[in-house]
């Protein structure tokens, strides 16, 4: 890792947990629910989902159909953030940053996808900062939308929880369009990410 993105990486990790602890003293018991439902250890399982044909919006302004734009051949890597969280997000992002690291000259290769779960506030300046934020290369992609659009996506992952308060670490891996998706529960690593890649795809 270069010395500038290890800097940011211990930064953006520092920030998180010193955010959510001062969020925490005000808020101890939505946190502390927050926190019991994130798995104690990673859970994968191979799940089907049938993604609905909703329009999101890019971060860079484009307004798409959701399941036509991830389905361009390449594996796909996709989480759910919002660009104030303090607690799952960074973490979860900073996953994503080491991952296009250690991808190296196949990174192209792989689509990393991010949905926000808090689109009223996640506006595509507001997620091409976050991608800023995170040194995202042009293989990741960020997307927003109406309400009604993210929670349509959620819904179909099955990461719904009604409030983006309560969302929990999932991170859903797809080989390729048809395919099953792999489904993390809890702080998958990235080299977990890349070993299921791996042994899944021929990357080069």
């Amino acid at each position: 890792m270069k010395p500038m993105r290890s800097l940011f990486a211990l930064s953006t990790l520092t920030m998180a947990f010193a955010a959510g602890s001062a969020y925490a003293d005000g808020n101890s018991d939505a946190v502390a629910s927050h926190h019991l439902r994130v798995p104690p250890k990673v859970m994968r399982r191979l799940v089907e989902y049938e993604l609905p044909s909703v329009r999101l919006v890019r971060a860079d302004g484009h307004k798409v159909n959701f399941p036509e734009d991830i389905d361009d051949g390449r594996p796909v890597i996709l989480d759910f953030v919002y660009t104030t969280c303090t607690t799952v997000c960074p973490v979860n992002s900073q996953t994503f940053l080491e991952l296009e690291q250690r991808l190296g000259h196949d990174r192209e290769r792989v689509h990393l996808v991010s949905v926000s779960i808090d689109p009223e506030e996640d506006t595509p300046a507001r997620l091409t900062e976050y991608a800023r934020r995170f040194e995202a290369g042009s293989e990741w992609s960020f997307y927003t939308g109406t309400e009604q659009a993210s929670e349509a996506v959620q819904q179909a992952f099955h990461v719904f929880r009604g409030s983006k308060m309560l969302h929990e670490p999932v991170t859903l891996l797809r080989p390729a369009p048809g395919k099953p998706w792999v489904r993390f529960d809890g702080f998958v690593t990235a080299g977990e990410l890349l070993d299921e890649l791996h042994e899944k795809v021929a990357l080069r």
